[in-house]
């Protein structure tokens, strides 16, 4: 498998049964911090086949659950890569494409790049974020399931 130019971060979310909402972030082994499920593409892969790879392979999340792609992108530098070097001499970020993923039957099967995950309301969620790509996707994901508009306030 050849590494993809490009990186996905997924943000999973639920229901709770009060009727809000929840969502899950992970505590990453190898550099202590919290973030969505992350990864790179494969080979000549989509980033939404990516996406629904990265989230079976580190959380156990079905392919077949209803994913939601998102404007959120950001753009990270290629040295934060070990396959960049296989890339094209003139490329210096890749793009990296955000999704939510509705997840709603049972427990989360971590593998081993996360030592945690907790489920938590969106204000609790955004502060455990390290990074700001994960901070925007978890906000715009918030609003557009909650059906409000980029400007409105979620309560």
């Amino acid at each position: 498998m050849v590494r993809a130019p490009f990186q996905v971060l997924v943000m999973p979310y639920r229901p709770t049964q009060a009727g809000d909402w929840e969502f899950a972030v992970f505590h990453r082994s190898d550099i202590a911090c919290w973030q969505g499920i992350a990864g790179g593409g494969e080979d000549d892969e989509t980033p939404l086949e990516a996406a629904r790879r990265e989230a079976f392979e580190e959380a156990g999340i079905s392919p077949d659950a209803p994913f939601l792609s998102l404007d959120t992108t950001a753009s990270i530098r290629v040295t934060c890569f070990r396959e960049s070097r296989g890339w094209r001499a003139d490329r210096f970020v890749v793009p990296e494409y955000a999704f939510g993923v509705l997840y709603v039957t049972g427990q989360l099967h971590l593998s081993a790049e996360h030592i945690e995950v907790h489920w938590l309301p969106f204000a609790d969620a955004e502060s455990l974020l390290r990074f700001d790509s994960n901070r925007t996707a978890l906000w715009e994901l918030n609003q557009r399931i909650r059906g409000l508009g980029p400007c409105e306030i979620a309560t």
